[in-house]
């Protein structure tokens, strides 16, 4: 009797520690999918830098989703990012024929999955501000690529304009540049430097308070 006692208790305890983990899935399932909104909404508030290119737009959207990437993995880091694109082309559809959120998805995975793999590798404050530096100096380099091989010459084309024109756009906020060098050097780097480093404080300062508030809900 006693035994099928034990084995019955046995059987309840593991069926709701089943249960309990079927319920914290559901619920890191829908934090992706909040964060992906929240990452959408920031997104809205996007506006450009003084002396910076005006075709470039800053906004705090990255720190969404590299939370999400510290809280539950790179794979819901990247669910974040395509709910936050998606949420954008439903909410003011493209302006760019969809490079810009081509651009946007490659500057968020060069971001965000580099910071979480170091992260990964050694989990550790030291590690999380590392890997969050080298994501921001990575991703400045890709803002290069994308913007002169695929944002600017599209824009060009649509509107009928010339590199001399775009270069003539910046040099208005920026007389310093004067061409796509000073663009890049003066423009595109330091632009992508400072968003994505504001993006990796804002991450250290609020991280620990927040995930300690949604781990406790999910666990709950």
């Amino acid at each position: 009797m006693n035994q099928k006692n034990e084995t019955m208790n046995a059987a309840l305890k593991q069926a709701g520690a089943q249960d309990k983990t079927g319920r914290a899935r559901v619920k890191s399932i829908a934090f992706i999918g909040l964060m992906g909104g929240l990452s959408a909404v920031l997104m809205l508030l996007r506006f450009p830098l003084p002396f910076l290119p005006p075709f470039l737009s800053f906004d705090l959207s990255g720190v969404m989703e590299i939370m999400g990437g510290y809280m539950f993995g790179p794979m819901a880091a990247f669910f974040i990012i395509l709910v936050k694109i998606l949420l954008q082309l439903i909410i003011q559809g493209s302006f760019s024929f969809g490079t810009g959120e081509v651009q946007g998805l490659i500057l968020s995975c060069s971001y965000v999955l580099p910071a979480l793999l170091i992260y990964r590798w050694k989990k550790s404050k030291k590690t999380a501000v590392i890997g969050m530096a080298v994501s921001t100096v990575l991703v400045s380099a890709v803002a290069v690529i994308t913007n002169l091989y695929l944002i600017i010459p599209f824009y060009a084309g649509l509107f009928g304009m010339t590199m001399e024109d775009i270069i003539a756009m910046c040099s208005a906020v920026n007389p310093a540049v004067k061409d796509a060098a000073g663009m890049v050097i003066m423009g595109i780097v330091p632009f992508n430097l400072i968003k994505y480093g504001a993006t990796s404080a804002v991450t250290f300062l609020v991280y620990k308070r927040l995930s300690k508030v949604i781990r406790g809900i999910i666990n709950s």
